[in-house]
């Protein structure tokens, strides 16, 4: 199978074209143009003066946007589809998809080309994530956590030797895992109590971890532990840590209500040594670069929400307009139901134009932190409804384990749980919106 990010490439490269396509498309046939609008990997864009631009509907995609979406949905639909269920229900990702996710690179998109990467803008990111959880949320989870935390982490703050070694093997074979969570700090991430202490040639870490995305098949995880306890969060530092270390270990694999495919695990650190060159950037700069990374890993988070409710729905929709029928009458053809569905799928519309603008906002290095929140928050909320609405669309068929309408809205309620709940999203605006409005 041809990969996705290589044969768009070349498109990605010019800057030939402004013509944009909607991101609310109908569903097209496969296949690769030949000219685009390109926009640059985000580190470069902000270089770039954007105010000649005509403005455009927020969710309109460029070129190479735009078939990066038709490609993932094909992708998606014809290899990640038909191993859904027997995924869930073994709460396991087969690892055949794992490697044709690397081949089809979709586990480096914002990498650059020169490491073995796509070399794409954040938004095509943004729309892959959105299309694989049209089909599959747990995959989507995969890639967007080692795409939006685990990559960007390490091209945004490790140096240049930091991208020679470990970037080629993210965008190759190795996946990546974001570990934050302990027992103890869920919510409350700085008040960890795994420990670094500095050693002759490095550093020891001493610890756990919980709620661990990507654990099982990650080979590479970036640890935040605390340098310095006596500065509080300040003393937090970032580590790389590889799996086959000596004192690293998986104690649990957590059994999930949803996103089951995706391994979720508690991670032991009982004197983990690492070489000096496996800090992340700075000494008790962790504090900091966790932030950054999870405000921009909440956008995709946001579209893994929209995705989820966009598959929910159009499963949904098609049952209902093609095959239930209830007084001899398609169940679709009733006017509540009618109204159900343009209702989810507006809330949907308007979730799409929350997300495709906190990435839009992000690549053009304005202020975006509240517009993830906002994203995220929306988002999930209405994956929820949307969801659970699309279960009694469908009655008995929408409750059985036979199609994806149950394992969907068991998977949308991650949504407002991880990275950040929907408490901290409307913390983080009301905080900001408090500070805009005080005089």
């Amino acid at each position: 199978m041809a990969s996705i990010t290589r044969a768009l490439r070349p498109l990605s490269r010019t800057a030939t074209s402004t013509s944009l396509r909607s991101a609310a498309r109908q569903p097209m046939p496969y296949r690769l143009a030949q000219s685009t609008h390109a926009f640059s990997t985000t580190s470069r864009r902000r270089e770039v003066d954007l105010s000649h631009l005509t403005p455009t509907p927020i969710t309109l995609l460029s070129e190479t946007e735009s078939l990066m979406s038709d490609s993932v949905s094909k992708f998606a639909s014809e290899q990640i589809g038909p191993k859904v269920r027997d995924m869930d229900e073994a709460e396991a990702m087969d690892p055949a998809i794992v490697e044709q996710l690397f081949e089809q690179g979709l586990m480096s998109i914002e990498i650059p080309e020169e490491f073995g990467g796509a070399g794409m803008n954040f938004t095509s990111a943004i729309v892959a994530i959105e299309e694989l959880a049209r089909v599959d949320p747990s995959v989507s989870v995969m890639v967007d956590v080692h795409n939006t935390l685990v990559n960007t982490s390490i091209m945004k703050y490790g140096d240049a030797q930091a991208h020679r070694t470990w970037l080629p093997k993210l965008a190759t074979g190795t996946v990546g895992s974001f570990c934050l969570s302990e027992p103890a700090s869920g919510t409350d991430a700085f008040a960890l109590q795994t420990k670094a202490e500095k050693t002759a040639d490095g550093y020891k870490l001493n610890g756990s971890k919980m709620w661990i995305t990507n654990s099982m098949e990650a080979g590479f995880f970036i640890v935040f532990a605390n340098l310095d306890p006596s500065k509080g969060y300040k003393g937090i530092s970032a580590f790389i840590v590889e799996k086959d270390t000596p004192g690293f270990s998986i104690a649990k694999k957590e059994k999930k209500l949803g996103i089951r495919a995706s391994s979720t695990c508690v991670l032991n650190f009982d004197d983990v040594v690492i070489p000096k060159s496996n800090l992340l950037g700075q000494e008790g700069q962790g504090y900091k670069y966790a932030i950054s990374i999870l405000n921009e890993g909440r956008i995709g988070i946001a579209a893994q929400m929209t995705g989820l409710a966009l598959g929910a729905w159009e499963n949904a929709a098609r049952y209902v307009w093609n095959d239930r029928r209830q007084f001899g009458t398609l169940v679709g053809e009733f006017q509540g139901m009618q109204h159900q569905i343009a209702q989810g799928y507006t809330e949907i519309a308007a979730a799409r134009a929350l997300v495709y603008n906190a990435a839009r906002k992000k690549e053009a290095g304005q202020d975006f932190v509240a517009d993830a929140a906002m994203a995220k928050l929306y988002a999930s909320q209405v994956a929820g409804r949307v969801a659970g609405s699309a279960v009694e669309w469908m009655g008995g068929m929408g409750f059985v384990r036979e199609g994806i309408a149950e394992k969907m809205f068991r998977d949308s309620k991650i949504g407002a749980i991880y990275e950040g709940t929907s408490n901290i999203q409307l913390q983080t605006i009301a905080k900001l919106l408090q500070k805009q409005y005080t005089q």
